[in-house]
């Protein structure tokens, strides 16, 4: 067993909360992290849609004059980033479930209440937009109680508080509730201890290689160090907080960016510390092994015909939320398969990788094509697609697999005909005389002949006569026809015309 850094006497001390903001797609979330930063990230997001995982520190100074500080997480709102945000509410203490006094509960609120109960955290309700013209809070706090949210002076004991995010108006109130919720919750961290805490972002950077985003959950982790991450491992050399700044040290709660993994970590696993690379290693072997004595899952078989994927995104956090709209795709005639999948633009070796295998399709997100790698595409013939936001990908999933789904022709009946006379025969085609029972039969048809419900031959309707007129089709009543069969016709038979639908 790899040995852990040695540690001191404990020093066990009141630990900041990490907060998560969860709710509706367009109920505020980003505009509040944005006004407690003082900076605009909304804008710098593609379709103003927050896309990825960060962590953010704020100071609050509370009502009774005490300093804290909280870490907030931002996870993103569109349904596709489910994963990201059930990772955002497993690393936080407390969450806050933003619902707009416009528009009351949505059913994203009611997904993202989901996750919070699922980690067992507490949470407060802030009540957004109440600077609109269409605010509405007493409505507001009506739908949060139908949808069994009990807020306090409503029966129930969830703290809540009506702010504007935009104008910052009752933001000082909610982080009062949310320092009450932390400290009813006790949270404590020992600052001598190794640091142990979660990954809550991968990525590939173009210039510095392997990095990711760490919330440290105990201990604190200093440089010099070695950080451990499943099957990867970093050197703690390149280490900043929130703001871009290096560091040499990270406390309780701190968010920070570790540069110089050998891999790209597994997006909420959890790291812990270990005093040099040796032990790096030895971690990460013991890892491995646990990984390999663990039961294989065993992957269904389907013989239907496979569309393969390799999935570029440009951090591990989309590539959860690419395969989480591929889950939602369902067809009885073709399956999906992400062949490989990783994070960074997309490269030669992408496109030589998925150029042997028919039809295989590179989707990046918020990902560059390497212009080589372009230039092979096109000589091979290998389809590359790539986009920023997220609704463009679900909708070009739909319509790129539906291109690629294999016809199926649809035989569907028309109509009912039943023969009453068989005046003459020559070279296959029969001049009969019929009566339509239901729908209709048209010229050219396709028909069923049966025979006491048993099929005893196909045909095509030649031509069709009513009222001594040659007719398109005939809807009701008795009519005349030429069909063309080698079946033997008796009156009594039935036609059943049909149409070939392909779909």
């Amino acid at each position: 067993m790899a040995k852990k850094v040695k540690q001191a006497a404990p020093n066990v001390v009141k630990r900041p909360p990490v907060v998560v903001v969860m709710g509706h797609i367009d109920h505020g979330k980003s505009t509040l992290l944005d006004t407690l930063r003082m900076s605009n990230i909304v804008d710098g997001e593609a379709g103003g849609i927050t896309q990825h995982l960060s962590a953010y520190v704020v100071p609050h100074k509370t009502k009774d004059g005490a300093e804290e500080t909280i870490t907030f997480l931002d996870t993103p709102g569109h349904a596709a980033f489910q994963k990201m945000r059930l990772r955002g509410a497993d690393v936080a203490d407390v969450a806050i479930l933003m619902v707009s006094a416009e528009d009351g509960v949505k059913p994203q609120t009611l997904e993202a209440l989901e996750s919070i109960k699922a980690a067992n955290i507490p949470y407060v309700v802030a009540i957004n937009k109440i600077d609109k013209p269409g605010a509405d809070v007493q409505r507001t706090k009506n739908t949060l109680i139908e949808n069994e949210i009990y807020i306090e002076g409503m029966g129930g004991d969830v703290p809540w508080a009506a702010i504007s995010a935009k104008q910052g108006e009752g933001i000082d109130e909610l982080l009062d509730l949310v320092i009450l919720a932390a400290d009813l919750a006790e949270l404590r961290g020992d600052t001598n201890a190794s640091a142990v805490g979660k990954v809550i972002e991968g990525k590939v950077d173009p210039k510095r290689g392997n990095t990711a985003t760490l919330i440290v959950t105990n201990g604190t982790l200093k440089s010099g160090q070695f950080v451990v991450a499943g099957e990867t491992y970093s050197p703690v050399r390149i280490m900043e907080d929130f703001q871009g700044k290096t560091v040499k040290e990270a406390g309780l709660s701190a968010p920070v960016r570790i540069v110089g993994f050998t891999d790209t970590p597994v997006v909420g696993i959890e790291f812990t510390t270990v005093a040099n690379k040796k032990e790096a290693e030895a971690t990460v072997l013991e890892h491995k092994a646990g990984s390999e004595a663990a039961s294989p899952t065993i992957a269904k078989k389907s013989n239907l015909p496979v569309i393969p994927l390799l999935i570029k995104a440009d951090v591990l956090g989309t590539l959860d939320a690419i395969e989480h709209e591929l889950e939602k795709f369902e067809s009885d005639r073709i399956t999906v398969k992400v062949i490989d999948k990783g994070v960074g633009d997309v490269t030669v070796n992408d496109v030589q990788n998925v150029a042997a295998t028919e039809d295989a399709i590179i989707v990046g997100f918020s990902v560059k094509v390497e212009r080589p790698a372009q230039d092979l595409a096109e000589r091979l013939g290998v389809e590359i697609d790539t986009f920023d936001i997220i609704y463009e990908l679900s909708e070009w999933l739909e319509t790129a697999l539906k291109n690629r789904t294999p016809k199926k022709e649809e035989q569907v009946e028309t109509g009912s005909v039943k023969i009453l006379k068989h005046f003459s025969m020559q070279k296959h085609v029969h001049v009969m005389g019929g009566r339509i029972d239901e729908g209709v039969i048209k010229l050219g048809q396709a028909v069923k002949i049966l025979r006491r419900d048993i099929e005893i031959g196909t045909g095509v309707i030649k031509n069709l006569q009513q009222a001594k007129s040659d007719v398109q089709q005939v809807e009701e009543g008795e009519f005349g026809m030429q069909l063309e069969t080698k079946a033997e016709i008796a009156p009594g038979d039935y036609l059943k015309p049909y149409d070939t639908v392909i779909t």
